[in-house]
């Protein structure tokens, strides 16, 4: 017999309709209304960073991080071949290069050494990417960053929730990404976070996403700004998600416990907790090693 497990199917049983029904009364659905404000500010809280901004999803988040940062044509970002498409495609919507270095075997994540192999004069970032919500080794990508005076952007669009030597990622970063996508731990349908504790920073990503619009003049412009604004709705929906995020966290470490204790004979292997980590286990993913056994 066959079976068909669900990817993900988001849980939403807590606040959500209450809130999202708060934002339909009061007619502020779009980018204006408390609950934006309030979710930035839960959010950070949560991880632990001075300030987050609301996006409207973790790809443009990860452009929004980049061009912060003032990366642009003629610079190199490093990240791994094993990621998201979304991850190379906000390097590319820059006009930078986007670098690829190899994975480590056993925890799939980043491979440090293959960092420093690829770190030239125009190197401005590494883009470590929390594959499938276990964290990168922060302590050696922070180091290399250091010595080559780089940008570090974590992208955590896969890792809200896990942590490195019990700290939250995208605590680690200059800046740092998340998505809210409908398959990831927390959801808004479609949205994304960029954190960051650096005021300067923030204040930039704040201002390109709003369209450049100029603190001192009213529909005033005075960079090319994005239309990146989260929405009410999602926010509401973000909040209600975030409320319940110490009891969804659990029940996917142990979703991938049971998935670890029936898989153990067969022959496949896992991606590997590392010491020192806290994995969310965001997608419990296999490694077959025979072609043969493999969907074609």
């Amino acid at each position: 017999m066959n079976y068909k497990y669900p990817v993900y199917r988001p849980n939403l049983s807590g606040n959500e309709k209450k809130y999202v029904n708060e934002c339909l009364d009061s007619t502020w659905i779009s980018s204006k209304g408390k609950f934006v404000s309030e979710f930035e500010e839960k959010f950070a809280e949560y991880i632990g960073v001075k300030y987050a901004a609301g996006v409207s999803n973790g790809t443009v988040a990860l452009h929004l991080a980049l061009i912060t940062l003032g990366i642009g044509p003629g610079d190199e970002v490093i990240v791994p071949t094993f990621t998201y498409i979304a991850s190379v495609n906000s390097i590319a919507y820059t006009g930078a290069e986007p670098i690829f270095v190899d994975s480590l075997a056993d925890t799939w994540q980043i491979s440090p050494e293959d960092v420093r192999r690829k770190i030239t004069p125009r190197t401005k970032a590494i883009m470590p990417v929390h594959i499938y919500g276990h964290p990168c080794d922060m302590d050696e990508i922070q180091k290399i960053a250091k010595e080559n005076n780089i940008f570090v952007i974590e992208d955590c669009a896969e890792s809200f929730g896990a942590k490195y030597k019990k700290q939250h990622t995208g605590t680690f970063g200059d800046i740092s990404t998340f998505s809210f996508f409908g398959n990831k731990t927390i959801t808004t349908g479609e949205g994304g976070m960029v954190v960051t504790n650096d005021k300067t920073l923030f204040d930039r990503a704040v201002h390109f996403k709003g369209q450049g619009l100029a603190k001192h003049r009213e529909y005033w412009h005075d960079v090319i700004g994005y239309n990146y604004r989260m929405t009410n709705i999602c926010a509401a929906i973000g909040l209600a998600q975030l409320e319940r995020a110490d009891s969804i966290i659990p029940r996917k470490r142990k979703v991938a416990e049971l998935y670890i204790k029936y898989l153990n004979d067969l022959p496949v292997e896992y991606q590997k907790e590392d010491k020192d980590v806290f994995s969310i286990y965001w997608m419990f993913t296999i490694l077959v090693k025979i072609n043969e056994d493999r969907e074609p």
